[in-house]
């Protein structure tokens, strides 16, 4: 079982430290899956494209017939290790074995000598038996009743870090009429923030989705209630700056969020409340 990657372009390091640093502020541990991470395989999936981000890769699975190797990082240790790799002339990273498994960042800094400077990190990872794979793998998008295009983001998150102040509780709702709401309603203040034409995503063109919801009255808002904090943590910890970012709503039971890059793409799930 072996894995080794090598990073030397500036803007892809800078891109893959931007990806790490989302994830580490959404959770306290994730799952490598053979360049896929994962949350728990449930709340986040965050997915890369390996070769827009390393100049060199190599894999060797568990096995000739399962070639992947799922680990368990924390990926606040990752952040901090890439932080010191930001100008970098590169980074390698491979698995290795210390007094217990790691991923071992070195990082080959500027120098002005002709002696090479390199910074090593090891970071404690878990091997995940092969017998638990099936917990880690990408979740079915879940058959929506509507699905649309986020506003800005910016605008979004200064909306929803105003409401906390109001409530512990959100409700986003939105129509095939490219119509989004964000509301809260408590016994001292009901607040409505609408936003129109937005678009919502041509899902059923492509077959993304089992069950196109065509057949929808266009006006009928489908709404799910979270919790601000975890919308709020969402929003607050990306950093990969989406091409697209749009919303699945499964009416009072699950909001969907994905953000959508040239070679990143995040899905977020948020169980709704009562």
């Amino acid at each position: 079982m072996k894995f080794r990657a090598k990073i030397i372009d500036v803007g892809c390091l800078n891109h893959f430290t931007r990806v790490v640093n989302t994830v580490s502020r959404l959770t306290k541990a994730c799952v490598l899956c053979s360049g896929v991470v994962a949350s728990g395989g449930v709340s986040m999936w965050c997915e890369l494209s390996q070769g827009n981000f390393f100049d060199e890769f190599q894999l060797e699975g568990v096995s000739a017939d399962a070639n992947e190797i799922f680990l368990e990082v924390a990926p606040e240790n990752l952040s901090r290790a890439l932080k010191t790799a930001q100008n970098a002339k590169s980074v390698k990273i491979k698995l290795t074995k210390k007094s217990c498994p790691c991923l071992t960042l070195a990082a080959e800094l500027p120098s002005l000598s002709s002696v090479s400077r390199v910074v090593t990190h090891d970071i404690p990872v878990d091997v995940i038996p092969r017998r638990l794979w099936h917990d880690f793998r990408e979740p079915q998008m879940p058959d929506f009743d509507v699905s649309i295009y986020l506003p800005p983001l910016k605008t979004m998150k200064s909306v929803v870090d105003r409401m906390k102040n109001l409530s512990n509780y959100l409700v986003l709702e939105a129509n095939l009429n490219g119509e989004m709401n964000l509301k809260i309603d408590t016994d001292l203040v009901s607040v409505t923030t609408h936003f129109k034409e937005l678009g919502n995503p041509p899902w059923g063109d492509d077959g993304s989705q089992s069950s196109s919801p065509a057949h929808r009255d266009p006006d009928l808002m489908a709404e799910a209630r979270v919790e601000i904090r975890k919308l709020q943590q969402f929003l607050t910890g990306q950093q990969v700056n989406p091409s697209r970012a749009m919303c699945n709503i499964v009416d009072r039971r699950i909001l969907h969020l994905i953000f959508l890059h040239e070679d990143v793409s995040l899905q977020y799930f948020i169980p709704a409340v009562v």
